[in-house]
């Protein structure tokens, strides 16, 4: 498993509710390269609560929004927006619970359209959220005019988690 570099960072105005560290509101999000999956592990807070004590569907909806987003810029090494989003909510996810695993990979593509499945686990690895999202994928050329250039790993190898 490797840890993803955020392309982002140097980029003027950016300020992504899901990845960019600086977003004193945002999820500050992470991802790591494991094989065909991406894969982002995320603390929850009763900040992002839409009932006691349980996360809002619409935060498990930009988990999974977000990390499929990474699943594109890394494996495709373009920029992409969501299509579709389909979601099944399967458990309840607490605010309290200490992580989450988030992990979406490619299970098809068809010219631009990226199709992926994604899910969200609790600490006791049971999937709570599951997900066929697609993307449509831009052109090299069109990801370069919105700043992206590519979408790398750091050289250390981490340990499987």
């Amino acid at each position: 498993m490797r840890k993803i570099r955020n392309p982002w960072l140097d980029r003027e105005g950016y300020d992504c509710f899901g990845c960019a560290p600086g977003n004193p509101i945002g999820l500050h999000m992470e991802f790591f390269e494991d094989g065909d999956d991406i894969i982002s592990f995320w603390h929850p807070s009763e900040h992002y609560q839409g009932w006691v004590e349980t996360l809002h569907g619409g935060i498990l909806s930009t988990l999974i929004d977000e990390t499929c987003g990474w699943v594109v810029m890394r494996k495709l090494q373009t920029t992409g927006v969501t299509s579709r989003l389909d979601l099944r909510y399967r458990v309840p996810v607490k605010s309290t619970d200490s992580l989450l695993t988030v992990k979406a990979r490619l299970t098809d593509q068809k010219r631009n359209l990226v199709f992926m499945h994604a899910t969200i686990a609790n600490s006791n690895a049971e999937i709570c959220v599951e997900a066929d999202v697609v993307y449509y994928a831009m052109s090299q050329e069109k990801a370069r005019e919105m700043g992206f250039t590519h979408c790398e790993v750091e050289d250390e190898q981490l340990l499987s988690m």
